[in-house]
């Protein structure tokens, strides 16, 4: 497991989740989710806080999970909502452009989990204590 990059893609994810739920407009946008203006519905920045929210807290479970099972397991709720993201707005979203960019993203954002899990990291260096020769006590 690759703690670092774990630590980092939580890290990126809880920033990002915090500002889009202080700015929904800032997913809203890219999504296609505006009026014609370019303005962010009520109803659509209401609708988007709860998920940027989720991506905070779940970014932050990833950025400070004690090593081991809780890691794990931050890192498999950040895989399981990143990849439900992308087959969600990849069939929902307005335009085929904007799915695309959507499945990208949140398919790229996985991988990294995928990655950090998969790959090997630092390991501990057990070592024995010396062995008791014939002339050491």
């Amino acid at each position: 497991m690759k703690v670092g990059l774990l630590r980092a893609v939580g890290v990126a994810t809880a920033v990002y989740g915090v500002a889009v739920t202080a700015v929904p407009a800032l997913l809203a946008r890219p999504s296609g989710l505006v009026d014609e203006e370019g303005r962010t519905e009520r109803a659509t920045r209401t609708s988007l806080r709860p998920l940027a929210w989720r991506d905070a807290v779940s970014g932050l479970a990833l950025a400070v999970a004690p090593e081991g099972p809780a890691l794990r397991t931050a890192a498999y709720v950040r895989i399981a909502a990143d990849f439900g993201d992308a087959a969600l707005l990849g069939a929902t979203l307005p335009g085929r452009d904007r799915k695309l960019a959507a499945v990208a993203v949140s398919v790229g954002w996985g991988a990294l989990s995928v990655a950090g899990l998969l790959a090997g990291g630092r390991r501990r260096e057990v070592r024995s204590p010396p062995a008791a020769g014939p002339l050491q006590a």
